[in-house]
């Protein structure tokens, strides 16, 4: 049977928040148990370093992402768990990439684009300024990554699908000019969790500062919830549920028979100190027997790291052979034999 290959990659940049569980690690972890499904996920510690210069910083984040991932339940029997750094063929392959893919195509990245509609706005005399390589080539390792596993779906919030899309350009491009090695990936969207809400109302997010880790200790989580916006209703007038961070989030964790019980207390005015009680001891009681795993494997940091070497030797079985592959067709090869 040719199981569908699914791949992942989480930025070692910070630590895990509700948004990355319910936008990206919760479904991971799901498919992770599909036996039709033959997961790769990643701990993307070389995208880090295109916005984090902390060393520390890196090491740390890697730790609870891997960390966070093993106590929520990864099936690493199934899934092939491992750190980007640790399978150097990719960026072998980046460079292999690279010299097929037009600047034009890079000028065009999102990411790009706005750094240099930033400096423009800034009066900066040079466009360019403050832009790296490692930001500039972002998407040609992005597209090492899904197409060193051949991954057919890729999921990524709405703002990566143009990654996606550059990745199967790319690798359009490179069958056509050395034969058909790669698959075109899909993006998966997850409509409705792609976009959880912070503490401000917008999209949680490290760099708006508006998150909510999603181990944080019971009253520290608290603390954080109660200080999630809300408007001026009063107790007893009835409240819009979808403009509601707080039933965002609540909804993004509970039953679709929970949710609607909420949504009919929306109805009848529940107050917004009640809900953010009721937000509270929901997530905490979800929460609370991976939390006790997660806090017992940060104190037992060779187990994580014998388990992302194993995941990493799984990823090298395969992209040692597919990249002698990739080597041969653009003519690296041995001259003899």
């Amino acid at each position: 049977m040719n199981k569908s290959i699914v791949l992942t990659g989480i930025t070692t940049s910070g630590t895990p928040h509700l948004g990355n569980y319910v936008g990206a690690i919760r479904p991971a972890i799901e498919h992770s148990h599909d036996v039709n499904v033959q997961p790769y996920y990643f701990m993307a510690d070389y995208h880090a370093l295109i916005k984090c210069r902390d060393p520390e910083r890196v090491r740390q984040s890697s730790l609870e992402i891997a960390a966070t991932w093993l106590a929520l339940g990864l099936d690493t029997e199934n899934a092939v768990f491992y750190r980007q750094s640790d399978v150097p063929e990719i960026t072998e392959l980046t460079w292999l990439l690279t010299c097929i893919t037009a600047k034009g195509l890079m000028n065009r990245s999102h990411a790009y684009k706005a750094a240099v509609q930033d400096n423009l706005e800034a009066g900066e005399a040079d466009p360019d300024k403050g832009v790296t390589m490692g930001l500039f080539n972002y998407p040609i390792l992005m597209a090492a990554d899904i197409l060193m596993f051949n991954a057919h779906k890729v999921p990524v919030g709405k703002d990566q699908i143009q990654h996606i899309e550059m990745a199967r350009d790319i690798a359009q491009r490179f069958n056509h000019l050395y034969g058909e090695h790669f698959v075109l990936p899909e993006a998966v969207v997850g409509e409705e969790t792609a976009v959880l809400q912070g503490l401000d109302g917008r999209k949680m997010s490290k760099s708006y500062d508006n998150t909510i880790p999603l181990f944080e200790p019971a009253n520290r989580l608290r603390k954080l919830i109660m200080k999630i916006k809300t408007n001026s209703l009063q107790p007893g007038e009835p409240k819009d549920p979808d403009s509601c961070t707080l039933y965002s989030i609540y909804r993004a964790f509970s039953t679709p028979q929970e949710a609607a019980r909420i949504r009919q207390r929306y109805a009848e005015g529940i107050a917004w100190g009640e809900m953010k009680q009721v937000l509270f001891e929901y997530i905490d009681d979800h929460l609370q027997a991976p939390r006790e795993r997660y806090e017992a494997l940060l104190q037992s940091p060779e187990h994580i790291e014998s388990t992302l070497q194993a995941g990493a030797e799984r990823a090298r079985a395969v992209a040692r052979p597919f990249l002698q592959r990739l080597r041969a067709s653009v003519g690296i090869r041995p001259l003899a034999g």
